[in-house]
């Protein structure tokens, strides 16, 4: 078989070092206040929302928001709530994916619903998303409540799209890319925006943010599709073959199959659409990605993505903040280094 692209493993911190401690004071009162606010009188709620938030995810989104903020100055206590709110944001949909993917683990551990069943798991996402908009309401800022709330639903809308193009192999890049600019994307995005608006500041740089958040957001998804192929569960934040052995159409699989020979798409026929799979096809779906350059030239969109994103931040001023996220672009593409 054919040698996977190096995919080495980073440490969190290897690439975010910056970002971390500039926003590590206000982190700190995130982190309060979403184990406040995952909080309630039924038992099983707060038990399965701590289950998903202490697993170790790293808030990236929430320290965009917050960071954001900080690039403009803003000095009031409203990116606190709003970071909180993105975090619930985020960790709703990845209860409502596991049901729907019908995942088993996440984050190294078994997924929600594994332990407390599919109706527990999507009950308690509604739960977490109805406590992130009560959070942007007692913000006050209805131009940023506007921001998420039309992120959460071209969120559910992506969903929608993914659910349409199960096992579809004839799915085209643009109907993929449009897949994760609404279910990943988009939450970065308006992460990133929110930052600008509370600030008070001008359209054009609210426009940089968004174009940032939405373009970081894309070559994260793209590295993790790859990722899924060829890295390490740490890095991943599940199980390498995920994507595989639940059938997901991903970038990968689309440049695969539409590269390969008959032999190559009765393969992938057989294994995504039947869902008809051996203990090797997962090493031999990876050798056959490798000969056709799929993994690369997903890494390579990737940094044509990041590269967008670093673009969109060019005219502000040099700042720490500025340069905090631009690392974090840096993070995102160099998990496949």
């Amino acid at each position: 078989m054919g040698v996977v692209v190096p995919l080495e493993e980073k440490r969190p911190e290897d690439g975010i070092q910056l970002i971390t401690r500039l926003v590590a004071a206000d982190m700190d009162r995130v982190n309060r206040l979403i184990l406040a606010k995952a909080g309630s009188n039924v038992e099983l709620i707060p038990e399965i929302a701590r289950h998903l938030i202490d697993s170790g995810g790293k808030r990236l989104r929430p320290m965009l928001t917050i960071a954001a903020a900080g690039l403009f100055g803003y000095a009031g206590e409203g990116h606190v709530g709003l970071a909180a709110a993105v975090e619930f944001m985020h960790t709703a949909t990845l209860l409502h994916d596991d049901v729907v993917d019908e995942s088993d683990m996440r984050r190294g551990r078994l997924a929600a619903r594994m332990l407390w069943g599919n109706e527990a798991s999507v009950l308690v996402g509604d739960f977490l998303l109805g406590q992130a908009f009560k959070m942007m309401v007692e913000v006050g800022s209805l131009e940023s409540l506007r921001i998420l709330a039309d992120a959460a639903a071209v969120i559910a809308e992506g969903e929608v799209m993914q659910l349409a193009a199960a096992k579809n192999l004839v799915t085209t890049e643009d109907e993929y890319i449009a897949v994760i600019r609404a279910k990943t994307a988009a939450l970065f995005s308006a992460a990133a925006e929110v930052g600008p608006v509370i600030a008070d500041r001008p359209k054009a740089d609210r426009a940089a943010l968004r174009s940032y958040g939405l373009n970081l957001g894309l070559a994260f998804q793209l590295v993790d599709d790859a990722l899924d192929y060829g890295g390490s569960s740490t890095a991943l934040g599940k199980r390498v073959g995920d994507d595989f052995r639940e059938g997901k159409i991903t970038l990968p699989v689309i440049l695969a199959y539409r590269r390969g020979s008959n032999e190559d798409r009765a393969f992938w026929q057989r294994v995504v659409e039947r869902g008809e799979t051996s203990e090797r096809d997962l090493e031999s779906a990876i050798d056959r990605m490798h000969r056709h350059r799929a993994i690369v030239d997903t890494i390579a969109r990737a940094r044509h993505y990041g590269a967008i994103a670093r673009d969109a931040l060019a005219p502000l001023p040099a700042s720490e903040h500025r340069t905090a996220l631009l690392d974090v672009v840096d993070f995102c593409v160099a998990r496949v280094n």
